[in-house]
């Protein structure tokens, strides 16, 4: 409770200089954020806070967006709930594994035994040094606990109110066991299987991708136009940007409808160079108007080969290897000797060298019609990668996603229309992304740092695995490692022995560990009260391009194991776009690192320019935004000062009955009108417009309204005027400290502590005062005279003190009578002489000024 009768403690030169590792302290002492759990569901807002990468630094785009859910954290706190706020660090996949390899120096071969005493090069070379698993994992972790020190010493700085100590990580033993949990449960109900099929593949990595993971990305290629024969003799013309998959081509495919191709149907042609017979098929799928209308299907060139493989039960003819390289054993109907004697020419090759060894080779033989026709063309590449998607058949986990089966698919589709969407609009994207589904979640990854699929298989007398009777562990043993630890009911002799068993190598997508944040952060087995008091929760904050991974894998595992949506609302951010409007991106090469901006800005000064953008738009990086979110802070500092050093006290704060003047009255039900505008705004998760209503509010009463009883409220014109003008004063500032603490907690928390205590961000939420006689048209006049006055003065290169002889004010009834009310601390704030007052019916406001 505030002490009343303690005076201000303001300091002689506010500064914003020290701030943040001044409260930061503080607030960790003092457990500010520190998360209550004796507190009841409904009097809790918990929040599925999005783990940053860990994979090196953060960058401007990270601090813009969990400034967004801050501000959202710190108004619900102040509205009475109590915030379940963890932050978690995702720590596991393909970034980290990367980083490792380029910062150490080394790569990882399982085949590699295990070094307890193996220490990394001091300068890494270009030749990476191959490590056990096990090493490499010990690698992983080293440098991941590095990277979180400087990430949360970062979050901290920032000033985000998270509680530090319910931090998770998506690769320790709870996350591990969960997702484990999560998808032994999903096999137990025949969510999750497996599956050997054409999969999607990054030869760089050599690991399974899944769809929501694809990019395209715009290449050249070139069109080259072959020749196949007919028994007949005739030549059938096709068009291909991939002549290197020539060998492994199964048919050609035209549309049913297609006069061209219909006599074709159902006979066989003869591949060129390699003399391999194969079908002409129908499918609706063929576009007669691309190309020469007829397509050479290949296993696997493209999705649409896999689709037209599937659908019309052609045949099987690899030739690509999981390092992008032709296979050296021919495929399957391969027996032509001069078409064995060309394949062997291309064994061993990169896919781009095997397709100029093609095309040397179809010159040979005639069989290449003209020259190459260049083209540009998206190209589907692994968001992460560097080299194009291959499509090799290969053994994988999925889970059921609605890609599959028609009626999930419409279920999570009603899922997302449950959600709350801020903005609406970022529904359509889940939508479209849900409705384009072609396939189920491809789960496991050919990689090392990540939960490991938590199965085993008993091997048949020869060795082989039983892939269709999977070894489960107990639930109550997770986390566990098949890789490393023994099948329940085999000894760790029979690893790979016939008889014995041997484990799943793979390791799940970060997808899988990912989409089970609410579970992980809430305790899910593990605290089953904690669960219950968050579950589900009430926001998941994310950005616009993760809809289709994050988001809509969270809200698979939630429906598949509850029965339910992870969280109430969702809050979509934008990118942060450079001045050519490009998103920034390490892989660009245009990121900013944030934290000399702030400490040259003040966190608050960067948090202003991130809270000021809308809600899922892309923003423009804007140094000048921050400067003025600088000045804003500065501003607050230096009104705070002369508000509580011109006699306003907390007890004024608490005194409304005090305010008895006009102009005093009408600023409270302007006060009123914001903290409305405000509160709605926060409430609907608009910290943008929430900002903006705050800002408007302080500048009227910084320019206009504190200039204007400046004077009074230095008791120049009697106690009563100036009692009122205090408790206005210290009403006013009392609210703006609060409306401004979402965004900037530094400089409120500062000024708050001047006069009131305990922390402003643990102070509740301003209420509108009812002044059933504030008249805001009373404000309004006065702002307009002193306006007319300043620009008179201006006009005529005057001092803002120069003292004005009189001033003729003209304007409506209503006006007039306004402006009587509060011509006083017009003229007082104006230094004005006389003042003559003339109403004239439907006349505008003049006012003419007499030096």
């Amino acid at each position: 409770m505030t002490n009343y009768s303690q005076p201000p403690r303001v300091p002689e030169k506010p500064t914003l200089d020290g701030l943040e590792a001044k409260w930061v302290r503080v607030w960790e002492e003092q457990g500010t954020y520190r998360f209550d759990r004796s507190r009841t569901r409904e009097e809790i807002f918990s929040i599925d806070t999005p783990p940053p990468t860990v994979s090196g630094s953060l960058h401007i785009g990270h601090a813009f967006s969990y400034t967004h859910t801050d501000a959202i954290a710190r108004f619900q706190r102040m509205r009475g709930r109590e915030v379940f706020y963890p932050m978690g660090w995702d720590d596991n996949g393909l970034p980290t594994e990367r980083r490792v390899q380029n910062y150490f120096g080394v790569r990882c071969d399982p085949s590699v035994p295990y070094d307890p005493d193996f220490t990394p090069p001091e300068k890494p070379g270009k030749q990476q040094v191959p490590v056990s698993r096990g090493n490499f994992i010990e690698l992983c972790q080293r440098l991941t606990a590095e990277d979180e020190k400087a990430f949360e010493e970062l979050w901290r700085h920032l000033g985000l109110s998270v509680d530090w100590s319910m931090t998770y990580a998506t690769i320790d033993a709870n996350s591990r066991a969960a997702a484990q949990r999560a998808f032994l449960r999903n096999l137990a109900r025949g969510e999750a299987y497996l599956s050997e099929a054409p999969t999607l593949w990054d030869v760089t990595f050599r690991t399974a991708v899944a769809q929501a993971e694809l990019e395209d990305r715009e290449r050249p290629g070139a069109y080259h136009h072959l020749t196949f024969h007919a028994p007949d003799g005739a030549t059938v013309e096709i068009a291909t940007t991939r002549p290197e998959l020539l060998p492994a081509c199964v048919a050609l495919v035209a549309h049913p409808d297609d006069e061209r191709y219909r006599p074709l149907f159902g006979s066989t042609v003869r591949t060129p160079v390699f003399g391999v017979d194969v079908p002409v098929v129908a499918h609706r799928l063929a576009d007669p108007e691309k190309g020469t209308g007829i397509a050479m299907v290949c296993t696997f060139g493209d999705t649409t080969d896999v689709v037209w493989w599937r659908e019309l039960a052609l045949e099987t003819r690899s030739v690509l290897g999981f390092d992008g390289r032709i296979l050296a054993e021919p495929p399957r109907g391969l027996t032509d000797p001069a078409g064995l004697e060309a394949y062997a020419q291309l064994a061993g090759l990169t896919v781009h060298s095997a397709k100029a060894k093609v095309v040397e080779l179809l010159r040979a033989s005639g069989d290449l019609l003209g020259e190459p026709r260049q083209i540009s063309h998206p190209v589907k590449f692994f968001e992460k990668g560097d080299k194009p998607l291959e499509i090799v058949t290969t053994r994988q986990w999925y889970i059921r996603n609605g890609g599959r089966d028609a009626a999930l698919r419409e279920r999570l589709l009603e899922r997302g229309r449950e959600l709350q969407w801020h903005p609406e609009y970022m529904r359509h994207r889940y939508e479209s992304w849900v409705g384009g589904l072609a396939g189920d979640w491809l789960i496991s990854r050919q990689r090392f740092f990540g939960v490991p699929i938590p199965v085993w298989y008993p091997l048949d007398e020869n060795g082989d695995p039983r892939h269709d009777a999977p070894i489960v562990p107990d639930e109550a043993s997770l986390p566990v490692d098949p890789s490393s630890e023994a099948a329940p009911g085999y000894t760790g002799a029979q690893r790979d022995v016939p008889g014995g068993f041997t484990g799943d190598p793979d390791i799940m997508d970060t997808w899988a560990t990912s989409s089970l944040t609410p579970q992980i952060a809430g305790g899910w087995e593990r605290d089953p009260d904690l669960f219950a008091r968050v579950f589900p929760m009430d926001l998941r904050p994310q950005a616009h391009e993760i809809i289709r991974t994050w988001l809509f894998s969270t809200v698979v595992r939630a429906h598949q194991e509850f029965g339910t949506l992870p969280w109430r609302h969702a809050t979509i951010s934008g990118w942060i776009v450079d001045p050519d409007r490009k998103k920034m991106s390490k892989s660009v090469g245009n990121v900013v690192t944030p934290m000399d901006l702030l400490v040259k800005y003040s966190s608050d000064g960067v948090r202003y320019w991130a809270a000021s953008a809308r809600p899922g738009a892309d923003t423009a990086f804007d140094e000048g935004q921050m400067k003025v979110g600088r000045r804003l802070a500065t501003k607050l500092l230096n009104a705070s000062r002369f508000v509580l050093g011109i006699g306003a006290t907390a007890a004024h704060a608490a005194a409304p009955e005090a305010v008895t003047e006009p102009l005093d009255r009408a600023l409270l039900a302007r006060l009123a009108r914001a903290v409305d505008a405000v509160t709605a705004a926060f409430e609907a998760f608009d910290y943008g417009k929430a900002l903006a209503a705050a800002e408007e509010f302080f500048w009227l009463f910084c320019d206009d309204y504190v200039e204007l009883v400046k004077s009074r409220a230095y008791g120049e014109h009697g106690d009563t005027g100036a009692e009122s003008a205090r408790a206005t004063l210290a009403i006013a500032l009392s609210a703006v400290q609060r409306l401004f603490a979402p965004v900037l907690p530094y400089t409120t928390e500062e000024t708050w502590s001047w006069w009131q205590d305990g922390s402003v961000h643990r102070a509740a939420w301003p209420a509108p005062l009812i002044v059933e006689d504030g008249d805001e048209r009373v404000l309004d006049t006065a702002t307009a005279l002193i306006a007319a006055v300043r620009k008179a003065k201006s006009e005529q290169k005057l001092s803002m003190r120069a003292e004005v002889a009189s001033v003729r004010i003209t304007a409506d009834g209503e006006t007039i009578a306004a402006a009587r009310l509060v011509l006083s601390d017009v003229r007082n704030a104006g230094s004005i002489g006389e003042a003559a007052l003339e109403a004239v019916s439907g006349a505008e406001l003049d006012v003419k000024v007499s030096v």
